[in-house]
């Protein structure tokens, strides 16, 4: 077994080998509930032994080396990963034994952390793959000392990224381009101590990269309170373990419909409220509780109540509610529809008028995955500084991104641009315009951004593309148009056969 220190490159190679495992058994989007609650079952194996053999040199006696208070959690006999190494059949039930009574014996700390993988399933998982992923993941000791916690955490990012990748059209449920994410933190600016939520956390990646980005600047990271709520029950388990990997025991995941049972309460059995909120809701999804939301027990119909086909300015008012009053400020990805839809005239005029728009920025395309449509970036600001009250920030950055391998990203250069121009919350030509609300109120509260930055030249944007990538979308255009024509011929023929 290896215990020495693991690169990068060997932590990737070593997590996507386990998908590889996997391929062909299970479809892509499902790889992250077998591998994720597996690495996080060896982690707390070999940080557990590490423990222990910490504490035997202090003690040198196997007993007080296994007291409580020399580890971060207990795993009960039977449940370490050495003792499922041991198991030749009806491994599937072997492996949820194990994470259920770990869960068990740490009721306060990972109660149903290892989610609800369909373990015993033999027909999905049978005893020969399991037993190839267990010796896959023994090959590697994952002890603090050999891989510490941000950089397991990194090797998480990474491997949710590739799942993202494999997965086609899911990877949106569970994914938000890290680029855009790191943006959006950027511009809340969180600070030591303050609380960060996320309404539709997915695997928390927008609560870790706000601690991320205090570590980065050398500032107080583990202090900071980060809440989020998910409606996949198995993905806001991966995003417990994922804050887990990250060093970070202050947060708090709840699974649930944030929209039907918000999970977070004030002490009179109000919202919560936060001083920052990252989101990315679903968009416009269509099954959710109307009804319910017109007699809505927490006063989140501020706006008025959405149409049934869609949910946005839901998402959008339960967002405005979960704003600490004095210090709070959101960063919300958006598509574009929810600045000049018809059917959200009503709530979008009430949205303006309540003075909570900072800003409104527009992305390029391909930055939701696998999606070419533009992404919207709404900043909210409970309390604005007393010169940008009764003011919007407009941003059109559609030209800031690159796309390399099918993805499009923002380098930092375009980040920092954005970043400037947010900051400086002034005009830009062709970039940045400042609108007050009476001008809003003239083009029927619209928030569209091409009606109030007048584009030149310069916004027309020129995606950088490699001549790779531009032969493979060319082929790919090739091959559409081909079908296309062979099925119009057939069915012309059939046309005159008959």
């Amino acid at each position: 077994m290896t215990t020495s220190r693991i690169t990068q490159r060997e932590l990737e190679n070593y997590l996507w080998g386990a998908a590889v495992i996997l391929r062909g058994l299970i479809d892509a989007g499902d790889y992250k509930q077998y591998i994720f609650p597996l690495v996080f079952l060896k982690r707390l194996s070999d940080v557990y032994d590490e423990e222990h053999t910490a504490a035997m040199e202090v003690y040198d006696d196997e007993e007080l080396a296994d007291l409580p208070e020399n580890h971060r959690f207990a795993i009960p006999d039977g449940a370490h990963w050495e003792d499922i190494r041991t198991v030749t059949t009806n491994i599937g039930p072997a492996i949820l034994a194990a994470m259920r009574a770990i869960e068990s014996a740490n009721p306060d700390t990972l109660a149903g952390v290892f989610g609800d993988g369909d373990w015993g399933n033999k027909n999905l998982l049978p005893d020969a793959t399991l037993s190839d992923l267990i010796e896959h993941f023994s090959t590697r000791t994952l002890s603090v000392a050999n891989l510490p916690e941000d950089e397991l955490g990194q090797g998480y990012e990474y491997l949710i990224k590739k799942f993202a990748d494999d997965s086609g059209h899911t990877a949106q449920e569970f994914y938000t381009n890290r680029t855009l994410v790191h943006l959006m933190t950027r511009m809340l600016d969180p600070q030591p101590g303050e609380s960060v939520y996320d309404p539709t956390c997915g695997t928390g990646g927008m609560l870790i990269s706000t601690a991320a980005e205090l570590r980065s600047q050398g500032k107080e990271w583990r202090n900071v309170r980060l809440y989020g709520q998910e409606l996949n029950y198995g993905t806001s388990a991966i995003a417990r373990m994922n804050l887990f990997l990250h060093g970070i025991s202050d947060g708090h995941i709840a699974h649930g419909d944030t929209l039907t049972r918000p999970a977070f309460h004030n002490a009179r059995g109000g919202l919560q409220t936060f001083d920052v909120v990252l989101a990315n809701p679903p968009y416009s999804i269509k099954a959710w509780n109307r009804a319910a939301f017109t007699k809505d027990p927490y006063g989140r119909n501020i706006w008025g109540v959405p149409p049934q086909g869609r949910a946005d300015y839901a998402f959008f008012q339960h967002i405005a509610r979960s704003l600490n009053p004095q210090t709070g400020r959101a960063a919300i990805l958006f598509p574009h529809g929810v600045l000049f839809r018809r059917e959200e005239a009503s709530l979008r005029k009430a949205l303006v008028k309540s003075d909570l728009v900072e800003a409104v920025i527009g992305l390029g395309p391909g930055l939701f995955y696998n999606s070419p449509m533009e992404a919207v970036v709404i900043t909210l600001r409970a309390t604005k500084p007393a010169d940008h009250q009764g003011k919007v920030l407009f941003i059109n950055a559609v030209a800031e991104f690159a796309r390399e391998q099918a993805q499009s990203f923002l380098r930092e250069n375009h980040q920092n641009k954005i970043l400037d121009a947010y900051q400086a919350f002034q005009d830009q030509d062709g970039f940045a315009a400042v609108a007050t609300l009476e001008q809003a109120a003239d083009k029927d509260f619209s928030l569209a951004i091409r009606q109030y930055v007048s584009p030149t030249t310069s916004t027309d944007y020129r995606p950088q593309v490699s001549v790779t990538e531009a032969l493979a979308r060319w082929r790919s255009a090739s091959r559409v148009t081909e079908a296309t024509v062979k099925e119009l011929t057939k069915q012309l023929r059939q046309g005159i056969s008959s």
